[in-house]
């Protein structure tokens, strides 16, 4: 009979472990990615959280690593054709990267709730998520995308705390609601712990999205008009010297032709176009021409190979005429990177030019808005798939430094947001037409912000907060170290709390 009631409990905790780690798993696949449910995301951690402190540790993280990894199924579908990251060695880096991380932080709020440290739990989780997430962010070429904090861009309320923190605020919050739920629910924590719990995450939620609200009060700067237009065929750079190549110039020259009165800018995808030569005619005299005829600044994604080296460009056509302005992408695995701050000298504004990659690193955004930036024109390419994700991450650094955003994605997302974070005008690209167009009325600035002159001093205050309940567990693993038996066998302390219910102090060879 006990055999029996044994066996049944354990197939019990069994089917526990499993719903917690299914349950987080669709949360995460629902909850991030490239279309994520926004306010699932807040969710998905909790399953696995609230199942931690009651299992044993190899069973908790088992269950966060398995939880997240089945999560990320949703990014194998593009991964598996992908050019940028294929499936192969990139995709199963980062899927299986994000799942350690996230890994680590339910290890860090296990120990810290079986210790019944339970505010210290809390903060734990969150601030080894987003310090393990910056040391990613500052080491790796690719930078950021795809973050917690990523998922948070259509909630500029929220988003506002980039402003100060930069994302790694906005990032350690998203964890640190279901932390505290989990903690607040977790067996054996006295009332008084709670209660500390509750008002600690109170707090922060309450000066997050007060001085959000606050933010978003503020006056906008002068209004420009500016527009996004990308082709719908699926042609990455077409030559120049083939006619398909220049019917498209004349194409994109009569669709901008044709854009609204009071436009004054307006901008195409990265590689919109390749040529051999370094301001080839063919593009150069149609542009200018439609650029001095309707009054507009035209920024154009464009290849030039030289031999064997492919330089990544975007070309500023004047409204006023002259020479192009030539901006050559900072941040690329395959091209010469550039170095300069490029100003687009449009009248009333102070532009700057970025390139699609250049806003998943800190810079060279901070340095334009440190530089006097109001506003920034980017030519930009994706994989269909992933524009909203990659269009979110450029808005959530112009929130960071108050920079407006004109996002013009080839194959992805058109996007105009204000430097609050606001999306005034979006659109998938690939419709039925031939092109695909936003417009809006843009406020400049507000520009530079805390953040822009701190920098990541949150990011690091994540890591000194994590680090620094090391040495507490330490000690305490020192003074409940396993005593030994005159036999020399050891007698384990049970690391599970004294008062747990019964059914939750399982086996350690569960």
């Amino acid at each position: 009979m006990d055999f029996d009631r044994d066996r049944t409990g354990s197939v019990r905790r069994i089917l526990s472990v499993l719903a917690a780690l299914l349950c987080s798993a669709v949360l995460f696949y629902f909850g991030t990615g490239y279309a994520p449910v926004t306010a699932l995301t807040w969710f998905a951690p909790l399953p696995v959280l609230l199942l931690a402190p009651r299992v044993p540790g190899w069973t908790a993280v088992g269950a966060a690593f398995f939880a997240y990894l089945l999560g990320t199924g949703n990014t194998w579908v593009l991964q598996l054709r992908s050019h940028d990251t294929p499936m192969w060695p990139v995709g199963i880096m980062i899927d299986v990267g994000c799942s350690l991380i996230f890994v680590v932080a339910v290890w860090g709020f296990r120990l810290q709730v079986v210790r019944r440290r339970v505010l210290l739990a809390t903060i734990t989780a969150p601030a080894l998520w987003t310090g393990l997430f910056y040391v990613v962010s500052v080491s790796n070429p690719m930078g950021l995308e795809g973050t917690f904090a990523n998922t948070m861009g259509d909630v500029p309320l929220l988003l506002q705390t980039a402003s100060v923190t930069g994302m790694w605020g906005v990032e350690f919050i998203v964890l640190l609601v279901p932390s505290a739920v989990a903690a607040l629910l977790a067996p054996a924590v006295p009332a008084w712990a709670r209660v500390r719990v509750g008002a600690v995450a109170g707090v922060v939620l309450a000066v997050a999205l007060g001085g959000g609200a606050l933010r978003l009060s503020g006056e906008q700067g002068p209004v420009q008009r500016v527009a996004a237009v990308a082709s719908n065929q699926r042609v990455w750079a077409p030559d120049l010297a083939t006619p398909a190549g220049r019917d498209l110039v004349a194409a994109y020259a009569d669709q901008i032709a044709g854009l609204p009165n009071g436009v004054g800018t307006v901008v195409l995808p990265e590689q919109s176009f390749r040529s051999t030569e370094a301001l080839p005619a063919v593009l150069v005299e149609p542009m200018s021409r439609v650029a001095r005829q309707r009054g507009i600044d035209i920024v154009i994604g464009f290849a030039h190979w030289d031999r064997d080296v492919k330089y990544n460009y975007a070309l500023i056509f004047l409204a006023r005429g002259g020479d192009p302005v030539v901006y050559l992408k900072h941040h690329d695995t395959v091209s010469p990177p550039g170095h300069e701050l490029i100003f687009a000298p449009i009248a009333g504004v102070r532009a700057g030019v970025e390139i699609c990659l250049d806003l998943n690193l800190a810079n060279p955004t901070r340095d334009y808005a440190a530089a006097g930036a109001q506003l920034l024109l980017v030519p930009a390419s994706d994989e269909d798939d992933n524009g909203w994700q990659h269009s979110r991450m450029a808005l959530l650094r112009g929130v960071e430094n108050g920079q407006p955003i004109v996002w013009s994605g080839r194959t992805g997302t058109l996007m105009i947001s204000d430097g609050h974070g606001r999306v005034l005008a979006d659109a998938h690209t690939g419709g039925p037409g031939s092109f695909t167009t936003i417009v809006a009325d843009l406020p400049t600035g507000p520009g530079a912000t805390p953040y822009t002159h701190l920098g990541d001093w949150f990011a690091w205050l994540c890591l000194a907060m994590a680090l620094g309940g090391l040495p507490t567990l330490r000690r305490r693993f020192r003074a409940t170290r396993p005593e030994q038996s005159q036999t020399g066998q050891s007698h384990e302390q049970d690391t599970e709390p004294a008062s747990a219910p019964l059914a939750f102090r399982w086996s350690s060879t569960l």
